[in-house]
């Protein structure tokens, strides 16, 4: 995820996929029927009927990290290989190309189980989905780690915040397993993928295209003080953001979509 696309994208997707969380909690909640299991609707007859049957969140993660993965392919300069083979010597190269590889490769496994279990079995099953998030979140702690080994700074302090919100969020994915029912733990899930996606946008305007066209100090205590003050901002807005969205979805189910 480096340079300013490989954190704009990523970014985009975790707060997309947690917005698409948080409406699915809120109609949940909203209609009393259960968070994993969206309603599906009628079955209409005819060419492209299908494709009102299909459930399209599996599809959009397989297709998402697969533009994540070309992006990374293009920002690489030279040929991407693992070892190199300069001087009659053998050393790993692309250190952080990798990480990156490997955390969308989990997440690109995530969605393939989602197709399968969404579409193609005969009965979903949300144990097997859930267990492929919590897996990809978890690969993503380690990783998160070795990444910030070389840097310092604002940089460094923006990534410890990320490498929190991830920990948070592996713990609700890891619990959601034995509670995959619990609305709480839903809530959370949205509340902490908008979090990770709001806050890995946040740092690739401040690292490569501040607003203010001034660069981040490394060596200035205010501006790592006031990168742990907007992060606590985006905490802060995610958090209106899913009251929003609950508000708002309460309006369209009981008043709205009720009288359509």
């Amino acid at each position: 995820m480096g340079g300013f696309e490989g954190h704009l994208y990523p970014g985009l997707c975790f707060f997309l996929y947690g917005l698409y969380q948080a409406r699915l909690l809120s109609r949940a909640l909203i209609c009393k029927s259960p968070v994993q299991y969206p309603p599906r609707g009628p079955w209409n007859k005819g060419r492209w009927a299908w494709l009102w049957q299909i459930y399209w969140i599996g599809v959009l993660k397989v297709l998402s990290t697969c533009v994540l993965v070309a992006q990374e392919f293009h920002s690489t300069s030279g040929r991407l290989v693992l070892i190199s083979k300069i001087y009659h010597q053998r050393n790993f190269v692309y250190r952080k190309q990798w990480q990156h590889l490997t955390l969308y490769m989990s997440f690109f496994l995530s969605g393939c189980l989602d197709v399968v279990s969404q579409n193609l079995l005969s009965q979903r099953c949300a144990a097997l989905e859930q267990g492929a998030q919590a897996l990809g979140t978890f690969i993503c702690l380690p990783l998160m780690v070795s990444h910030m080994q070389d840097t310092e700074g604002v940089e460094l302090q923006a990534h410890m915040l990320l490498t929190q919100a991830m920990f948070l969020l592996t713990l609700v994915a890891i619990t959601e397993l034995w509670a995959p029912n619990e609305p709480l733990i839903w809530m959370m899930k949205a509340f902490l993928y908008m979090l990770a996606g709001s806050w890995l946008i946040q740092i690739a305007f401040m690292l490569y295209k501040p607003i203010s066209g001034y660069k981040w100090l490394d060596d200035d205590k205010n501006d790592i003080e006031f990168t742990t003050i907007f992060f606590c901002w985006h905490v802060l807005f995610d958090a209106i953001l899913m009251v929003w969205i609950y508000s708002f979805s309460f309006v369209w189910h009981r008043y709205i979509f009720v009288n359509a």
